[in-house]
C-alpha cells in the first residue's frame, strides 16, 4: 500500500474513533481523544508472503481478554525474515475471516501487550499481502468492555515488528479504565 493512502485510511479510523456511534471509546474518552499513534510506514513490512498450509488443520481454541474460549482453525504458516531474523507466523480462519494476531518484542512497551491484529488479504491459494503497517489493536486495548482473542504462544515473537498501531497515548486512554463509563 503506499503511503498517502495509509495516511488516509489512518485519519479515517481516527475520524471513526472520535465521532461514530460504533467507536469502541466511551463518550467521555471521544471528547478528550487526540487521535492514535503510529510507527513511521515502512516499505519492507509490506509482504507478499507464500502460507504453508498444515496438512492436519486444527483447530484450536483461543482465549479471550474475559476468559472466553473461541475457535480457530490453524491454517498454515507464514516463514518471513525480520532483519536477519526467521519468523513464523501461524494464520488462523473462521468461517467468516482471516486472522493473523501477533506479539512481538515491542509488546507493553511501545506496542499492546496481548498482541496486535493483522487480516492478510489473500492475492490467490496461497499467497498474501500481509501489511504490518496494518497492523492494529483489538478495542480491548482501548476499552476493557471489549472481549478479544489473545495471541496463542505460536505468535509470539522475539523480534519487532515496528510498523502499524503503537500503543494509544494521551488521557483518552485512561478514562475508559478509571471510569464506570466502559460500555461500547
Amino acid at each position: 500500500m503506499d503511503v498517502q493512502r495509509l495516511i488516509a485510511l489512518r485519519a479515517q479510523k481516527d475520524a471513526f474513533f472520535a465521532d461514530h456511534p460504533q467507536s469502541p471509546l466511551t463518550e467521555g474518552q471521544k471528547a478528550a481523544f487526540t487521535g492514535l499513534t503510529y510507527y513511521v510506514p515502512r516499505a519492507n513490512l509490506n509482504m507478499t508472503l507464500t502460507l504453508h498450509p498444515f496438512e492436519k488443520k486444527d483447530n484450536i481454541q483461543i482465549n479471550t481478554t474475559q476468559g472466553i474460549p473461541r475457535w480457530f482453525m490453524r491454517a498454515g504458516e507464514f516463514r518471513f525474515t525480520v532483519g536477519k531474523q526467521e519468523v513464523r507466523l501461524t494464520l488462523y480462519r473462521t468461517p467468516d475471516y482471516l486472522f493473523l494476531p501477533f506479539v512481538d518484542a515491542n509488546a507493553g512497551t511501545e506496542t499492546y501487550p496481548a498482541g496486535r491484529y493483522l487480516e492478510p488479504a489473500p492475492l490467490d491459494d496461497t499467497l498474501y499481502q500481509v501489511d504490518f503497517n496494518q497492523a492494529y489493536n483489538p478495542y480491548c486495548a482501548y476499552n476493557p468492555r471489549y472481549d478479544c482473542p489473545l495471541t496463542p504462544p505460536e505468535n509470539r515473537l522475539e523480534v519487532a515488528i515496528p510498523a502499524g498501531e503503537k500503543l494509544p497515548e494521551g488521557d483518552w486512554v485512561r478514562l475508559a479504565f478509571d471510569s464506570t463509563d466502559a460500555h461500547p
